[in-house]
């Protein structure tokens, strides 16, 4: 082994050393290296000489030798997606359609959002008449890719080839709900004209609403002999826009269409409305064609009176500068409601309304809701046009994020509204999609309100259900609940209902929940019940107004034994609170005590009771600063108990001292010690 180790290493040649190190000549940069590089990647090489197959043997190997070479090629870099497709290429260019498909699917599972991939896995079995995996591929395809217009224009053009208009129909409805661009739902309203569909061409829903759409809307109707249906776009699209965004070209277009129909006066008043609102430079157009118009039908004295009687109001310039001011708005509504038509306010409400507040948060919402608020009342209450009202209580209800905040007054003044129509169903429906969408306390109880006068006390319990199931530490939700029931006379439900309310682990008002029980108990004069609850409080809490109110609640009792139960109750509440260490509360409990047996009990009673009240003493204590320095001192008031001065020595002792002061003004410190240790022996 060392010997042909020995030779290795003999076999191994010297690296020649660089004599001259001087740089050459002629120096070769980076830049000339790569562009002779690229200039002899343009060399044509000869082609590879064609190859004959005579055999099947020959085929396979063939076959198998350019698999290989693709499957290498795949394998050193799988994300070529070109690589992939000239594969299932060649596989399908041998009717090999099953490994092709195999090939497509493999590289979908590598990029699976690449578009020309999918589109030359379709277009495969198009060719191939495999029309139920095409479909199945285009459905895969819109599902992982809804916004590749291309997909949907594929799908569609296949299934109207195959004669399949139900199923095209579907696809462009599906393809309709993800809202795409105006070229796909022109595609879609021809594709209905094709089959005569005109109705169904109408109903498409206008997801891009500019101008242009809404004139080639009118045109559509005005073509197919629609007069009154294209006058009606003309008009919600004006109304769309509204005052502070019409447009010159709609109006333009409005105005043709109306001279074609000889309708001349409302020509006029489609030129005049938009001068009086189009700023001048931005409507030398239709200034042009109004001209053009009263110099066939009228006479230019018209115009110069339109562009003279232009009106400028302070409100309209306000509103203008500011369109967030809502108080402007209600000023300049206030001023349209008392001097002008119904059109012109509801012109104005629309242009109100149009100005949300730009940022979602309910403190910018507050005013701008009672714009919604007065444009339905005026609605309802001035125009009388119930259906319009609906619609601006849904479109108010539809503007709203509720996910974010909502309003229960426009709910609740919704559910109002349908009820004074006599239209009990709808108001259901509304307030019942509210509670759904944003339960609020005060939707809540707004609609068991609305159930109550209406005496549909099953759907009044059914509230109550979900608006506990909402706030389970709702303690007055509670109580009303329960006292439906009692009112009701259904006692026991009334008392199941307390019973899980005092059961609830967290309650808002607790204490406020358990006077409500004990006082039905009372109302009921189930008065063992009463002490039950009684007991079962004290064992939560020794609040001392617990204690004096039972022992009210005893005396209040029409029974031989009521005063002697409630001393009983009072000396147990004396001695549960021994321990507490807010005396005040102890002397609350005393002082009621005492009243108690000033108006019922004997004088040896009285004298017990006297005996226990306390001792108010005046004490002083330090004060510490916040940064923990001394403060210096303050007086305050304690109260020393009997028993607790029995308990400690030196309060007797103190006690003492006091009477031997008042009993030998003028003797010395030391006569007072010894008189103090004489005492204790």
């Amino acid at each position: 082994i060392m010997a042909s180790t020995a030779a290795g290493k003999q076999r191994i040649p010297k690296v020649a050393k660089v004599k001259n190190k001087a740089p050459a000549e002629v120096q070769i940069t980076a830049e000339q290296l790569l562009r002779e590089a690229k200039e002899r990647e343009l060399e044509l090489l000869p082609p590879p000489p064609k190859q004959k197959i005579t055999d099947a043997e020959e085929l396979n190997d063939y076959k198998l030798k350019k698999r290989k070479g693709f499957e290498d090629n795949i394998r050193k870099n799988r994300t070529v997606i070109s690589n992939w497709i000239k594969y299932a290429q060649w596989e399908e260019s041998l009717k090999e359609v099953q490994r092709a498909r195999s090939i497509y699917e493999r590289a979908l599972d590598v990029d699976h959002r690449n578009i020309t991939l999918w589109l030359k896995y379709a277009e495969m079995e198009m060719k191939n008449r495999q029309v139920n995996h095409a479909r199945n591929i285009w459905d895969r395809a819109i599902t992982i890719l809804p916004r590749v217009n291309q997909f949907w224009y594929k799908y569609t053009y296949m299934e109207e080839m195959l004669g399949n208009i139900a199923g095209c129909r579907q696809v462009f409805e599906r393809w309709m709900e993800w809202e795409p661009e105006e070229q796909a739902w022109h595609s879609y309203i021809n594709f209905e004209l094709r089959y005569k569909e005109v109705d169904k061409s109408r109903t498409l829903v206008m997801v891009h609403p500019e101008v242009k759409n809404w004139i080639k809307y009118a045109h559509f109707e005005e073509k197919h002999g629609y007069i009154a249906r294209a006058r009606k776009v003309f008009e919600r699209a004006v109304e769309f826009f509204g005052e502070e965004y019409i447009s010159e070209n709609l109006s333009v277009a409005f105005a043709r269409f109306e001279e074609k129909q000889k309708e001349f006066e409302r020509v006029r008043v489609i030129y005049k409305y938009a001068l009086d609102r189009i700023p001048k430079q931005q409507a030398q157009e239709l200034f042009k064609n109004y001209t053009v118009f009263e110099k066939r039908f009228g006479d230019r004295r018209g115009i110069e009176d339109v562009i003279v009687s232009k009106r400028r109001f302070q409100y309209e310039e306000e509103v203008k500068a500011s369109p967030h001011n809502y108080d402007a708005w209600f000023d300049y509504l206030r001023l349209v409601e008392s001097d002008t038509d119904a059109d012109t306010v509801r012109e104005v409400y629309e242009r109100a309304i149009a100005n949300i507040p730009p940022i979602q948060e309910k403190r910018h919402w507050r005013r701008y809701i009672y714009l919604w608020i007065d444009y339905a009342l005026y609605e309802e209450l001035e125009v009388k046009d119930p259906e319009r009202t609906r619609q601006v209580y849904q479109a108010c209800l539809e503007l709203i994020p509720h996910k974010k905040f909502t309003f229960a007054k426009i709910w609740l003044l919704y559910g109002q509204f349908e009820i004074r129509q006599k239209n009990l169903q709808n108001a259901r429906r509304g307030l019942g999609t509210a509670i759904g969408k944003c339960p609020k306390n005060k939707l809540f109880k707004g609609y068991i309100e609305l159930e109550l006068q209406l005496r549909e006390f099953d759907r009044c319990r059914k509230l109550y259900e979900k608006y506990l199931e909402f706030s389970p530490e709702n303690c007055t939700t509670w109580i009303k609940f329960a006292e439906l029931e009692a009112i009701l006379g259904d006692t026991d439900r009334a008392r199941a209902i307390f019973e899980l309310a005092i059961g609830q682990p967290r309650l808002d008002m607790p204490e406020v929940l358990w006077k409500s029980y004990i006082d039905f108990e009372i109302e009921q004069e189930e008065y063992d019940n009463t002490r039950g609850l009684y007991k079962r409080l004290l064992q939560r809490t020794q609040h001392v107004k617990v204690w004096i109110s039972y022992g009210q609640f005893e005396l209040s009792i029409d029974s031989d034994d009521r005063i002697q139960r409630c001393r009983q109750i009072y000396e147990e509440a004396n001695k549960s609170m021994q321990s507490c260490e807010e005396k005040e509360e102890r002397l609350m409990l005393l002082e009621s005590w005492r009243d108690f047996e000033d108006e019922f009990g004997s004088f040896a009673n009285k004298e017990r009771v006297q005996k226990l009240l306390p001792e108010k003493v005046k004490k002083r204590r330090k004060i510490t600063a916040e940064d923990g320095s001394d403060a210096g001192w303050e007086e305050y008031y304690d109260y020393i108990f009997p028993e607790d001065a029995a308990n400690q020595p030196n309060l007797k002792l103190l006690a003492m001292a006091k009477m031997w002061k008042k009993q030998h003004p003028d003797t010395q410190i030391l006569c007072k010690y010894q008189y103090l240790m004489s005492c204790y022996g």
